[in-house]
Parts: structure tokens; sequence; C-alpha cells
């Protein structure tokens, strides 16, 4: 496989505390300890750092931004105090990227068990520091690249809205939302988390819109008609009244073209009002297959074809996979709080020093052909 061809987003789009970093702010102390006893020793061994996660099926996320961290914060302080945790906050810093070689996968590639994504060749005492960072960030990154990617599969083709934002600390956003869009997400809910490519949020009308013009769907919907179509699609959000096939029908009957869709998103503890006199032979509540056929009937009788719907609320890769199995007539899902579940921690260790294998029992060096230098 050739990858030398790909790019990387340049560091400066990170925005990272380089200060902070560089002094070991966000390190574990223990790695700050040793940055500092290599340094007081003037010990310069040169390692190999090797850094893995050992998880089945995962997509690769945090790399460009696990890079930028070694780019820019990888070197030492020269005639600096010590900070907290041993680390040294002070003084002239020079900069050690020059002196290291690293070789890493790309944001987006599926791994393998145990393979080696990236290898730090180099004096150990410029990056050691490091090792909480950038492993927290490939861990963060790839649990969400990976969860939807498993969605994007399941969605067979099928758009995947990434909506987790209000689930999780809103500073997670612009790395998460990157890291979505890598793995396959069609569209992300802020600014923030479309910021590293260029892009924009996304979203439907929601519900306390609908709340401020007194319950009334149709109404908030034409309001936002009104400011924002054409530029942005047009989606309603149709569960307000519980009654999705009624709200959806009045809402495209109102805006006519300027309707690009319907979100359904009822709550796993109701049942929609259009499924009352059916139920029997199926699970009726929340967004059900029943009630998503009920509603592109409905739209379709009346001859709004073009009418595309979006069900969202609980949704993750096995709902979505039995939602394709079962031909349901979705259009596009929205996906929340599940794309942050899961575990796909990764490890890093030294097995090569001085060029000779020297690593804890029951690691090696595992060469992987598909790592990239970073220049």
């Amino acid at each position: 496989m050739t990858v030398a061809h790909r790019s990387r987003l340049d560091p400066e789009v990170f925005a990272l505390p380089v200060d902070r970093l560089r002094a070991g702010y966000y390190s574990d102390a223990y790695f700050n300890y040793t940055k500092s006893v290599l340094e007081h020793g003037d010990m310069h061994t040169s390692v190999l750092m090797q850094v893995f996660q050992k998880h089945a099926g995962a997509v690769l996320g945090g790399m460009d931004e696990a890079i930028a961290i070694l780019r820019l914060c990888s070197g030492r302080f020269e005639n600096g105090a010590a900070g907290a945790g041993g680390s040294t906050a002070t003084g002239v810093w020079h900069p050690g990227w020059q002196d290291l070689t690293v070789c890493a996968l790309f944001d987006g590639d599926r791994l393998e068990p145990w393979e080696t994504v990236m290898t730090i060749e180099g004096d150990y005492s410029l990056f050691a520091h490091l090792e909480t960072v950038y492993l927290g960030v490939l861990s963060r990154r790839t649990l969400v690249a990976t969860n939807v990617r498993r969605v994007v599969d399941a969605a067979a083709g099928k758009s995947i809205l990434f909506f987790p934002a209000r689930f999780d600390h809103y500073r997670v956003q612009t790395g998460d939302g990157y890291a979505a869009h890598v793995a396959g997400a069609i569209g992300v809910s802020t600014d923030a988390q479309a910021s590293w490519w260029g892009g924009k949020g996304m979203g439907t009308v929601p519900h306390g819109l609908i709340a401020a013009c007194g319950g009334d769907t149709v109404a908030a919907t034409r309001r936002f008609a009104d400011l924002y179509y054409p530029e942005v699609n047009v989606v309603a959000l149709v569960d307000f009244d519980n009654d999705c096939v009624g709200t959806s029908l009045a809402c495209a009957r109102a805006l006519g073209e300027r309707l690009w869709g319907v979100r359904l998103d009822t709550s796993e503890t109701m049942v929609d009002t259009s499924l009352w006199h059916s139920m029997g032979q199926f699970r009726p509540n929340g967004v059900c297959p029943e009630l998503v056929r009920a509603v592109r009937q409905a739209l379709d009788a009346e001859g709004f074809h073009g009418v595309k719907i979006v069900v969202s609320g609980g949704f993750d890769a096995g709902k979505i996979a039995a939602f394709e199995a079962a031909g349901v007539p979705a259009d596009a899902y929205g996906v929340g709080s599940s794309l942050l579940r899961g575990e796909t921690d990764f490890t890093a260790d030294v097995v090569l020093v001085e060029g000779r294998p020297c690593a804890k029992e029951g690691r090696r060096h595992r060469p992987n052909a598909r790592l990239a230098q970073v220049f």
C-alpha cells in the first residue's frame, strides 16, 4: 500500500497550548520525572518508541494532531527551573523535532490489532514528556473515528449526521468533528466540529424554536426557512406533538419545495399517535421502522416524494444495520452519544535502544511497511 502521496493537516490548525505542553503541564508526572533525570544526567539515549492499539476494526484518528504535538513540543529547556511533576517549565527552549525520525499511518486508516501506527526514533529526552498527550489524542480520536466508521458502514451509503456535541465537553468538539469527518460522517452539528476542514455546522429546526413559536412546528419551520432557505437545507423536527405523520404532512403542505426533509426523533418512552391503532405485531415505541414507513407512505401519497426522512434517537451501528436489513425508507441517520462509547486505548513502548532490541517482556519491535515518514 502506497501512502506517501497523502497529505496531513498543518500543525497550526490545532491551536495547541504549546508552552504548557512543552513544560509537561498535561503529562503524567512520571514522564516529566523521566525527562528531568535524562537531562540532569546528560543522557541522550537513542530509542525507538513504538505506538499501537489492540482492538480489531479500529479506524485511526488523531494522528495529525499527535504529530503536531511532537513537531511543536519536542525538545528541551536550557537553564530552566524544574516545574511541577519534574517538568522543566522555564528557560530557553531548544526544539527537538529536527533530531527525531517519525513514521506514521494516516487518519482514517483501518487498523489491525497490535499494528504499529507510529514510531518515534531519536534522543528520548527530547520527547519523553509527551507520551501522555499523544496517546490520549490517539485514543480519543480513534474512538470517535472507529464508531463513526461502523455506523457509516451500517448505513450502506446513506448519510450519517454526527450529533454528539451536547453529550460531552465543548473543548473536544474540534478534534472529534475531524475524526468523524475522516471516518465518513457527512455532516456535523457545530462550526467547531467542522473547523479543521473549513466546513460549517448543520442542523434541523429544534424543539426549542418550536416551543418559542407556541408549539407550532409549521410556524417554526416557516420562520426558519424565511431566514435560511436556500443556503441551508430546511429540515423540520416533527415529533413535538407526537404525530410525526400529521406534522410531516402539515410542514410539506406549508413549505412546498423549501422543505428538504423531516426528522423523526420520538422518545423511546413514547408511541407516536399514528401507530396507536396498529399495535400488537411490533414494538411501537420510539423511532421504529413502522413509524418511518408510515411517514414515507403519507408523504408519497400526497406527492411529496422529494421530502427526505432523517431519523435520530438511540441509533448506533446495530440499530442502523437492522433498519437497512429491513428496508426501512430512512434517508439519513442522526447519531449521538453512542459515538462516544467504547475502548480504543493506545500504548507506547521503547522497543529499541541504540538500535538494539530492548523492550519489556511480552513486547517486541513490530515493523510496519505501511508507515510513512513524516518530514
